[in-house]
C-alpha cells in the first residue's frame, strides 16, 4: 500500500513553485502547449512534481492533439487516484495523486486503446525521470 502524505497548505507553499502550487494544491489548469512534458517522446516515468510518486510511463503516453500530456493508463492502481469534479458547472473526473492527493489532471473517454482512456495531465504536475527503454519494458512484464 502507498504510503500517504499529509503536510500543511504553508509547507506545500514553501516546497513547490508558485505554479505548481496553484495546479497541484488548488487544482488550477496550465494553459495548453506551454507545459515541458506535452511534446515530450523520450522514454521514462512520469512522477508527481509534489512528492516523487511514479504515476505514468512514457510507454502509455500518446499524442491527443490537445496540448497537455496525456496517458492511455496509469503506471500501477495505486498511482492515481479518480475524484468526482463538479466544478465549472460540468461533471468531470479529477485525477489525483494517491500519495499526496495533488491535482494532477483530469480523465476523458476518448483515449486510444486498449483502454479507451484519455489521462490529461498538466506538465507542471508531473517531473520526468529518463529510464532506458529496456528498463521500462521489463518493468511492465515482471508486473504481469
Amino acid at each position: 500500500m502507498t504510503e500517504k502524505i499529509d503536510k500543511t497548505d504553508e509547507e506545500w507553499r514553501q516546497q513547490l513553485t508558485p505554479q505548481q502550487y496553484y495546479v497541484l494544491r488548488q487544482k488550477g489548469t496550465e494553459r495548453a502547449f506551454t507545459g515541458d512534458y506535452y511534446n515530450n517522446h523520450e522514454a521514462g516515468v512520469y512522477q508527481c512534481a509534489a512528492c516523487g510518486n511514479a504515476l505514468f510511463s512514457s510507454e502509455t503516453k500518446f499524442d491527443s492533439g490537445t496540448g497537455w500530456p496525456s496517458f492511455w493508463t496509469p503506471l500501477t492502481d495505486e498511482s492515481v487516484r479518480e475524484v468526482v469534479d463538479t466544478s465549472h458547472g460540468m461533471r468531470r473526473v479529477e485525477i489525483v495523486c494517491h500519495k499526496c492527493g495533488s491535482h494532477l489532471g483530469h480523465i476523458f473517454d476518448d483515449g486510444p486503446r486498449p483502454t479507451g482512456m484519455r489521462y490529461c495531465m498538466n506538465s507542471v504536475a508531473l517531473e520526468f525521470a529518463e529510464t532506458p527503454h529496456h528498463d521500462l519494458v521489463g518493468r511492465e512484464q515482471r508486473s504481469s
